[in-house]
């Protein structure tokens, strides 16, 4: 009885044991031959943990763009002499308090008003380009926020994009966010998928590393298209 029993442990040891031989040194030795090489397994690269670490980082780094991008937005509010109200954004692009807007929020012969922080703020006209649609005001306020401006040739399509813009509200000024990709872009405009559900013109246009690609229309459709980068520091001789 004894012996049958030594001889099964023996059997199933020595099984154990050539079946760790076979898989770790006698199969790769094999499959390396050239007989056997086309039996070979290629083993198929897993992407899907890469995938969601980009895209994780990504939406870090996107959330850290827009702390940095909202700081640099200005409400914009025009009033007619007919009582009709114009409301958008701007943006700072220096801190001594240069901003730039689009042309067509401040009409000529109009009251403006401009927020910083929620507060109003003194500010100059100081040049327009109605060809353009760009506006350059000086705000009377200094040590005030700024980001870089991002290099235009290296805009590539399908690249993510956010915008930053102020809305007017009972209880104040708000800064809101909306995102998308690039559909298009040439020298003179950049068009993205985020539709305009809200009154964001004038709002800048950022890419995921926070850096300004453009100031933001809205065409007939509700999509947002921006005037690039290239434009506004050709404006501001920069």
């Amino acid at each position: 009885m004894k012996k049958n029993i030594l001889r099964i442990l023996g059997i199933f040891v020595l099984g154990t044991f050539g079946g760790i031989f076979a898989d770790q040194i006698l199969w790769p030795y094999f499959i390396e031959r050239p007989l056997f090489y086309q039996y070979r397994l290629e083993q198929s690269p897993v992407y899907v943990t890469e995938r969601k670490e980009i895209t994780v980082e990504e939406n870090v780094a996107l959330q850290g763009a827009i702390e940095r991008s909202e700081k640099i937005v200005v409400g914009v509010r025009a009033e007619k002499k007919s009582g009709e109200v114009l409301e958008g954004s701007g943006f700072i692009i220096t801190s001594d308090g240069l901003i730039v807007t689009l042309n067509n929020l401040l009409p000529y012969n109009s009251e403006f008003n401009f927020f910083v922080d929620g507060k109003s703020v003194a500010y100059q006209v100081l040049k327009r380009d109605p060809e353009n649609n760009l506006v350059l005001v000086k705000l009377e306020k200094n040590n005030l926020p700024t980001l870089a401006f991002a290099d235009f040739g290296k805009t590539k399509l399908g690249e993510r994009v956010f915008l930053v813009g102020a809305i007017f509200q009972k209880e104040g000024v708000k800064k809101v966010v909306n995102e998308g990709i690039i559909k298009d872009f040439e020298e003179d405009f950049i068009e993205t998928s985020i539709i305009d559900k809200i009154d964001l013109k004038g709002s800048p246009l950022f890419n995921i590393s926070g850096e300004i690609l453009g100031i933001n229309t809205v065409n007939s459709a509700g999509e947002v298209v921006a005037i690039p980068v290239s434009k506004i520091k050709q404006f501001i001789n920069i």
